[in-house]
């Protein structure tokens, strides 16, 4: 099993192009004020028209209202809408309907029972992606660096992705011990927030393509 790879937060030209020659499967356009990483549709676009053919586009959006998704649809037109705040699975449907787009639900993970919780979005959502859970306060749901304990991921229906607190050194270990079927980074190649490295970023996806789960996923 090749496991893909989605390196999230690209903000420039330079970047996106340091992501498809490392080979990454993905790359996520962040549609988010408070991010460090946050893009406009005017910013985006000529991002997502360069990668067309080359790697797949996933616009990551945080409880976006449907005049959001619709800018987002239309001048960006991205491969996949990934959901990363507290969308139910009605408003998922909702989202992909009004898209036809791919859909991502991120499910925020701090225990075992937050994974059972993703079994809601099963046949609504394309992929689930478990991320560690942000602290209290926390101004940004995901790209903190955080992480939790992958092994909880064992009975997960697949497939599925993992996030938070990858980053070269141990993301080989987190596909053993889970199982995803993606991984995706973002402040584990980052040398300050939203300052992507293009070395990081190779080494990240030259170690994910080495890495094999410690079980089979059904897919």
């Amino acid at each position: 099993m090749t496991v893909e790879v989605k390196i999230c937060g690209v903000r420039t030209p330079a970047i996106l192009d340091a992501a498809m020659t490392a080979g990454a499967d993905f790359v996520g356009l962040v549609f988010f004020k408070k991010s460090p990483r946050n893009l406009s549709a005017a910013d985006a676009a000529p991002l997502a028209t360069a990668a067309r053919g080359r790697v797949k586009t996933v616009a990551v959006v945080v409880d976006p209202d449907d005049v959001l998704i619709e800018t987002i649809a239309t001048q960006v037109c991205p491969d996949v809408v990934q959901l990363h705040g507290s969308e139910t699975p009605e408003r998922t449907a909702a989202i992909k309907a009004q898209t036809g787009l791919s859909i991502f639900k991120a499910i925020p993970v701090a225990e075992a029972a937050d994974v059972t919780a993703a079994a809601r979005y099963e046949g609504i959502a394309d992929r689930i992606l478990f991320d560690a859970k942000a602290p209290a306060g926390a101004d940004l749901p995901g790209g903190n660096g955080m992480r939790f304990d992958w092994a909880i991921l064992g009975d997960a229906s697949a497939p599925f992705a993992l996030s938070g607190g990858l980053d070269a050194s141990n993301v080989a270990e987190a596909i053993r011990l889970s199982g995803a079927t993606l991984v995706d980074v973002s402040s584990g190649v980052e040398t300050a927030p939203g300052e992507k490295d293009p070395a990081l970023i190779a080494q990240f996806v030259q170690a994910a393509r080495g890495a094999a789960p410690e079980h089979k996923k059904a897919s």
